[in-house]
């Protein structure tokens, strides 16, 4: 997973006519690291989409603008829209990320 570290990156990124994920964490987040541990298997099965991620202590205010309360969370935006919202208690396991994404199809 791509890292974003510019504000002008991300609002590049989530632009473009293809979907993309964008994956918010931080680096004392237990939950960010639990689900490190399973998601490049996601990423593999989920190709269709592009994704990165984003230190959401870094850019507080992309957080709060796009409503991210708990982290991890998963975006996806697609033409400068944020389409659809994983939030942290529901992204615990495989099963919750892959019933998310099955469900945007």
């Amino acid at each position: 997973m791509e890292e974003i570290k510019s504000i002008e990156t991300f609002e590049e990124i989530i632009s473009g006519n293809d979907p993309v994920i964008i994956k918010f964490y931080a680096g004392w987040c237990p939950d960010c690291t639990r689900l490190n541990m399973f998601i490049d298997e996601v990423i593999k099965d989920y190709s269709q989409y592009k994704w990165y991620e984003i230190n959401r202590d870094n850019f507080p205010e992309l957080a709060e603008k796009y409503n991210v309360m708990g982290i991890p969370s998963l975006l996806i935006f697609q033409n400068g829209e944020k389409s659809a919202h994983l939030h942290s208690a529901n992204a615990k396991s495989p099963e919750q990320v892959r019933d998310f994404l099955d469900s945007q199809k």
